[in-house]
């Protein structure tokens, strides 16, 4: 890896000169940076070997939940993707590199002759009206060979037969699984930058070269950022080479490390907010905590994932309904990868009606690509609203606790009027009701109460940016130093049990842009105003924005309350398409908000810069308070 990197330090100093200044991150570009390669215009849906097989998977398990998905109507209702994990993979063969098969449990694979294929394997699964996908690691060797506690499905042979991974071979493996395989998908793993250091004692042992550790789960300060990113950058380099259709997806799962919940989404089509689920309530908070307050970090083609849907098993089995439906609830309004993770061969129709229910899958595939945003949020209950491409909005009501509420819901947790009707309709008994101005609904514990909403917006002619966070992307954040967000639920339910010290916080993102929030959570207010609707971001961060329709921006900006440099001044600034449009004055902690009010008729992207001469820009978050697109 020092190798690499030198390279390309050597690569990119090359054409320039040793004292040129860096590219200044606040500048606009008039171009918007997410990613948006391959296939990925909503959340993918589909099916994944993991959760229910883990490596002990087979040609005959996975064809026959892909046929379970076709008859069961799953396979109309959205879900394509059928997905091999980790496990299928026997050697790397020497001395020309080639992955080989285990034909031992995909058959088919031996019709390739001497050297197995996956071809006839995928092209079942497209003949089936399906898409395939299959998995790899950064490193050398994958998390199966690291923690698998017996080696009967592991890759065999030499030190460098069973290094399955993609690490020094992306070029050759993409093209393998790609262009001559068939694949549409491919998860990427982080095991192999990670649990092959060189004091652990799978490397000491002699079984596997050292490699890193470049990335730590514990620690994000403990990861080599860019390392990681220049990976990834390699992977899609290869992907776009060998796919010139652009009908692929990158699922980059490094489990929340390395800071991924702030720059995933300009890496891949879907990005592992968390470590791996697991059927268990408390995972569920954990998982789902990582991905609800990151709005704004999700977009049609790059999406946050929160791991797979474990309805099926544990807390989410048929025995728990209430928890399975709040499970499926959640993820939809996450805007997260539908993949389902259990054995269909053997789902009860209960689950099965779990998976296939059409409106809740809707508001997921909703082509508008908003996450929901937390219209309340407590350590006991949450409600969240997103708005729909049809201007209708999606509710979630969340009863995270073990006891019953009465819940007061008011039009203004929609942004709608409360002088007219708000129509409602349970999206799981589709019973209709509706209330003016307030309602009381009754939760029980776990429950999730979700609803299709209709009524009248609060802000006629225009739309909120933060009702809209598919369309807003935080290209500079301002964090300079990642920190661990404290907000994430700590369980003992994870991988490690009561052994070593506890679930502590791991997860960065702390001080990221928000949605109706201040970067660390506060109501958004300036000068003591509070403001309902707004982007909460620190200084020296740079918003994109995209338009389509709309004829004028508007905006009330300050240095938000919960700034604790009182001192530093910051200017605001409108770009259109790299063009300045409007700019404040300096404003400090304590100044009132200042309204910004520009034309941006035939503008298709605004940058919102927030500058400060201040490096720390953790102490000095900035509110873009009612910030809103006119028609």
């Amino acid at each position: 890896m020092k190798k690499l990197l030198t390279a390309g330090l050597i690569a990119a100093l090359s054409g320039s000169s040793l004292s040129a200044a860096p590219p200044d991150p606040l500048a606009p570009t008039g171009r918007w940076s997410a990613y948006t390669a391959g296939r990925a215009a909503t959340p993918p849906m589909g099916w994944s070997t993991w959760n229910a097989f883990a490596t002990d998977i087979d040609e005959d398990k996975i064809i026959g939940s892909a046929q379970q998905i076709v008859d069961s109507g799953l396979a109309a209702k959205g879900y394509r993707y059928i997905n091999i994990d980790d496990g299928w993979a026997l050697k790397r063969r020497m001395p020309d590199g080639r992955m080989i098969i285990r034909t031992d449990k995909f058959p088919s694979a031996r019709a390739g002759g001497e050297t197995p294929s996956f071809k006839p394997f995928t092209d079942r699964l497209h003949a089936m009206g399906l898409k395939a996908g299959i998995y790899s690691d950064l490193g050398r060797n994958t998390c199966s060979e690291a923690w698998s506690p017996t080696d009967t499905d592991l890759p065999r042979g030499s030190v460098l037969e069973r290094e399955v991974g993609l690490y020094g071979r992306v070029d050759q493996d993409i093209k393998l699984y790609f262009a001559d395989w068939g694949f549409d998908f491919i998860k990427v793993d982080g095991c192999g930058l990670r649990d092959y250091g060189p004091d652990s004692e799978r490397v000491r042992s002699g079984k596997f070269r050292a490699l890193g550790p470049l990335l730590d789960s514990g620690a994000v300060t403990r990861t080599d950022i860019p390392a990681v990113q220049a990976l990834f950058r390699q992977i899609n380099t290869a992907l776009t080479r060998e796919n010139p259709d652009g009908d692929y997806l990158l699922s980059l799962c490094v489990w929340g490390a390395a800071n991924v919940r702030a720059w995933g989404k300009d890496y891949g089509s879907i990005s592992r907010t968390s470590d791996d689920i697991s059927p268990a309530w408390g995972r569920l908070l954990v998982n789902y905590d990582t991905t609800v307050t990151r709005s704004l970090y999700a977009h049609p083609g790059s999406w946050n994932d929160p791991d797979m849907l474990h309805i099926g098993a544990g807390d989410f089995d048929a025995d728990h309904l209430t928890e399975a439906r709040s499970h499926f609830a959640l993820w939809a309004m996450l805007n997260a990868p539908l993949m389902i993770g259990t054995d269909l061969r053997k789902t009860p129709k209960a689950l099965l009606d779990v998976f296939g229910n059409a409106d809740i899958i809707a508001l997921d595939q909703d082509p508008a690509g908003n996450q929901a945003t937390l219209a309340y949020d407590s350590s006991d209950l949450q409600i969240l609203v997103k708005t729909l491409a049809s201007g209708d909005k999606a509710l979630a009501i969340f009863n995270r606790s073990s006891g019953d509420y009465d819940v007061d819901l008011s039009a203004a947790h929609l942004k709608f009027s409360d002088a007219s009707p708000v129509e409602l309709t349970d999206l799981w008994s589709k019973r209709r009701t509706s209330f003016t101005g307030k309602t009381k609904l009754h939760i029980k514990p776990r429950e999730t109460l979700i609803f299709r909403v209709k009524g009248t917006r609060t802000l006629q002619g225009g739309y909120y940016l933060s009702e809209q966070p598919g369309s807003v992307n935080p290209a500079v954040d301002g964090v300079v130093r990642p920190t661990v967000d404290p907000t994430i639920f700590r369980t003992a339910a994870g991988w490690a049990g009561t052994n070593g010290a506890g679930d502590r916080p791991t997860y960065a993102g702390w001080g990221g842009a928000r949605a109706d929030s201040a970067p660390y959570g506060q109501v958004l207010h300036v000068a003591g105003k509070p403001f309902a609707a707004g982007i909460g971001i620190l200084a020296n961060s740079r918003l994109e924005v995209r338009n389509s329709r709309a004829r004028r921006f508007t905006t009330m900006v300050g240095v938000d309350d919960s700034a604790t440099d009182k001192t530093h001044s910051v200017t605001f600034a409108v770009y259109g398409d790299g063009k300045l449009l409007a700019t404040s004055q300096p404003l400090k902690w304590g100044m009132a908000a200042r309204q910004l009010s520009v034309p941006v008729a035939g503008i298709k992207l605004i940058e919102l810069v927030a500058r400060s001469a201040h490096a720390d820009t953790a102490t000095l978050p900035v509110t873009w308070g009612d910030a809103a697109l006119m028609e």
